[in-house]
């Protein structure tokens, strides 16, 4: 006899496990969901005053606090191709599925897009939400769509890439419709005579090192994986979120102005009048790289990085994040924004 719904739900759950930045909290309702089925029979039946979190892989938060609610751990797997034409296919995935391990499915496939997107930690679902990105590509470069089921009715809806809203880093589900949908599954269009994006000088850099003539999305997405672990901790073995704080965007002018003052300060123009400035080298210049505090720190090899050295609190965490925002802001006159999500 299979276990109801209700069995299924866990109460007063350690979240540390659940978190990569390996912090200390307490969930007071927690239920792993595995199909669209058993989340609309949880929400039909939970309190409706009961406040909820999704939780995908736990890469990308901070649990400021205990969570007073339910935690709805999204698990839902599988992974299909659901059309195809002679140049695309269009990839469905469950939205609990890992993303670095779907970006190799595909690589292995011979299916390009989001080799550049290799080793960001997380899960599929959770990949529209932030709009993950890395050397040149963004997720809704290939999105085609996802399917959503609203917290409030139990309804499934469906989100194209115009409907998503996507920015950088942001999407709808950050601003306007925040914690009102479970994502469930998302639909990828990959490339089956893919185009190699080797925009980045960092790539371009190591196919020429390694002396490759004619680069395969296998190529770029070792190239991109040797590169993330040459500068980023691996969460098993020290607590990190990735990178904590957002590159800021500012005006053409202000960057004008900040290369008076700073000739070195690295820019990447994103339109004809914003200017991408790296969060890492702005935190490097103000001496914050590599300091630890207590058990918080920046990573040695990386200052966009905090770390948990062990026994981080939520509290170390923030006041150590605070205490580079105001560093930031006091040297170079840019406000840096967390690009971790901070619950409670």
């Amino acid at each position: 006899m299979s276990k109801s719904i209700d069995e299924t739900v866990q109460h007063d759950v350690e979240l540390r496990p659940y978190n990569t930045l390996n912090i200390s909290a307490r969930a007071q309702s927690f239920v792993s969901i595995h199909s669209i089925e058993q989340l609309q029979d949880i929400l039909k039946k939970k309190d409706r005053h009961e406040d909820i979190f999704v939780l995908g892989g736990g890469s990308n938060i901070l649990f400021a606090n205990d969570y007073n609610g339910l935690v709805l751990k999204v698990a839902i797997e599988g992974k299909k191709v659901i059309r195809e034409t002679d140049q695309h296919l269009w990839l469905e995935v469950g939205a609990g599925e890992n993303w670095h391990q779907t970006v190799q499915y595909a690589v292995e496939r011979g299916w390009g897009g989001i080799e550049n997107l290799s080793l960001i930690p997380g899960t599929v679902g959770a990949a529209p939400i932030q709009n993950i990105g890395a050397y040149g590509v963004e997720l809704k470069d290939v999105f085609e769509k996802l399917q959503a089921v609203e917290i409030a009715t139990g309804e499934v809806h469906t989100f194209n890439n115009e409907q998503c809203q996507f920015g950088y880093r942001d999407s709808i589900f950050k601003g306007k419709l925040k914690e009102q949908y479970v994502i469930t599954r998302v639909v990828l269009k990959l490339n089956k005579k893919p185009v190699l994006n080797t925009s980045y000088g960092a790539i371009q850099a190591e196919i020429e090192e390694r002396k490759i003539e004619r680069p395969t999305i296998r190529d770029i997405s070792d190239i991109v994986i040797d590169i993330r672990n040459s500068k980023l901790p691996h969460p098993d073995t020290l607590g990190n979120a990735g990178s904590f704080f957002k590159n800021p965007v500012i005006d053409v002018d202000q960057y004008e102005r900040l290369k008076e003052s700073f000739a070195e300060v690295p820019g990447y123009r994103v339109n004809e009048h914003r200017i991408k400035v790296p969060a890492g080298w702005l935190i490097e210049e103000t001496g914050w790289k590599g300091k630890v505090v207590g058990d918080a720190g920046t990573y040695k090899q990386q200052a966009l990085v905090i770390v948990n050295h062990g026994e981080a609190s939520a509290a170390d965490i923030l006041s150590l994040a605070e205490a580079i925002q105001d560093a930031v802001k006091e040297q170079f006159g840019i406000k840096l924004v967390p690009e971790v999500n901070i619950i409670g």
